[in-house]
């Protein structure tokens, strides 16, 4: 028992020290290392070498990530923790949406964290930001996309509430796979 609650204690702590911070364009670097950092470490076991070197090089280029960045309907934010950046989150509203583009909802496009930091509630930290943040826009809803054979993100969805209510096509380098789509009503 005396182990259960120290290692409670000690995962409080970490996420207790990890802060949420806006990502600018002058840090366009360490997002896009952590974008690519946390994308291989999410879907290469799952995808030809050649899908995600395509996808890493095409969708997570300076170029690409600078003009999401740009766009006022989208916004990053990072999860560091002592000064390194440990995971990110992406929303998008309005037009920035990737399908819905509803005034009423706002979309979770990304949240990854690096492996390392897996189990200790970064991902949920940046998931009750983006909640926070759509209750204070007034969204009605809360949607997103999440890869059908990415078990660990659906159960974390559905965890905080989210069910399934279509699928869309993702396209990772020339595969074409199904995402299930996911809402939560606020």
């Amino acid at each position: 028992m005396a182990l259960l609650v120290s290692n409670f204690l000690c995962l409080k702590q970490e996420v207790m020290n990890c802060e949420i911070k806006t990502v600018t364009l002058s840090d366009i670097a360490p997002l896009q290392q952590i974008s690519r950092q946390t994308f291989s470490e999410t879907f290469s076991a799952k995808n030809t070498a050649e899908d995600m070197k395509k996808y890493l090089e095409e969708e997570l280029a300076v170029e690409k990530l600078t003009a999401e960045l740009s766009d006022p309907n989208s916004a990053f934010y990072f999860a560091t923790m002592d000064a390194k950046v440990i995971g990110y989150l992406k929303v998008n509203s309005g037009p920035a949406q990737t399908e819905l583009k509803d005034d009423k909802g706002l979309e979770i496009e990304r949240i990854y964290v690096l492996k390392e930091y897996h189990g200790k509630r970064v991902g949920q930290l940046l998931y009750d930001h983006a909640i926070q943040m759509a209750r204070q826009m007034k969204a009605e809803y809360v949607w997103l996309g999440v890869w059908e054979e990415n078990p660990r993100a659906i159960n974390f969805y559905k965890k905080n509430g989210f069910v399934e209510f279509d699928k869309h096509v993702f396209m990772l380098g020339d595969d074409e796979q199904t995402d299930i789509m996911m809402k939560l009503h606020l």
